[in-house]
């Protein structure tokens, strides 16, 4: 009954939110969130030596620094700046709040260690998603994943209405979804997923769709990158190297700016 409750109760925000009027925005891109993903309790993937909270971190942290130093018009916020356990809706409460043109959630990937493409190491890459409903199971398995932080906070079942990231059925709400920042946040990860490939020399894995609550309770163009694998050796080795983290935070900081001059060169 409570799921039903949960689904109903979002179908009417949806049916609501169609004949509410978006307010225009400044097209300036003057603040961006970028959100380390995971953190404090919360380790993410593992690898064989390694946390995806740190990586993400220390990626983040470069990305904004970048920036600041670059873009001197441009105000930077991080979700968390430190290894502390920061909520999954406070991420995007926060970027809400702020009033932010752009959230970029900065994550490391993996596959479960049973399977036979891990032993093979044959799986390496990096994907960049946008909100959407995952078109196969290996998207659906991300989103689960990152997801999954929901069952570590206290009161769960209140703040975030029942939804179940592990439940295929209350993924259903994401088939509903719409967002006017939809065309802007593919443009954003068409430009993170281009950079990483020919000027980072990463293999591009490519833009996906998939449910993520953090990106579907943005109000903003959005993006969630997955910056590699640390199910393979080879890239867990990368990612934790500091010359690769600078790296892949110059592809994220070249592909915001890229996107930034884009946005705003149709202000009149």
């Amino acid at each position: 009954m409570k799921n039903i409750v949960f689904t109903i109760s979002l179908t009417l925000l949806f049916i609501i939110s169609a004949f509410t009027t978006i307010d225009k925005r400044d097209l300036r891109i003057n603040t961006v969130v970028i959100d380390a993903g995971h953190g404090g309790k919360d380790s993410g993937t593992l690898g064989a030596s390694s946390k995806e909270k740190d990586i993400a971190l220390k990626i983040a942290l470069e990305f904004g620094k970048t920036i600041q130093q670059n873009l001197k018009d441009v105000k930077v916020i991080y979700t968390r700046s430190t290894d502390n356990f920061i909520e999954l809706e406070e991420r995007a409460q926060m970027a809400n709040k702020n009033g932010a043109d752009l959230f970029i959630s900065i994550h490391c990937n993996s596959l479960p260690k049973e399977t036979p493409d891990t032993k093979k190491q044959g799986i390496f890459g990096t994907e960049t998603y946008i909100m959407g409903m995952h078109t196969s199971d290996a998207n659906f398995d991300v989103a689960k994943r990152e997801n999954a932080v929901i069952l570590m906070e206290e009161g769960s079942d209140e703040v975030y209405e029942g939804f179940d990231p592990n439940s295929p059925e209350s993924y259903i709400l994401f088939s509903l979804y719409q967002s006017a920042y939809l065309e802007n946040s593919l443009r954003l990860a068409e430009k993170i997923e281009n950079q990483f490939e020919e000027r980072v020399r990463r293999k591009s894995r490519g833009v996906r769709q998939a449910g993520f609550w953090v990106l579907y309770r943005t109000s903003m163009p959005s993006v969630l990158v997955e910056t590699g694998y640390l199910s393979n050796n080879n890239e867990e080795k990368y990612l934790s190297d500091s010359y690769g983290q600078t790296l892949i935070a110059s592809g994220l900081f070249r592909a915001f700016r890229d996107y930034k001059n884009e946005i705003e060169s149709t202000i009149n």
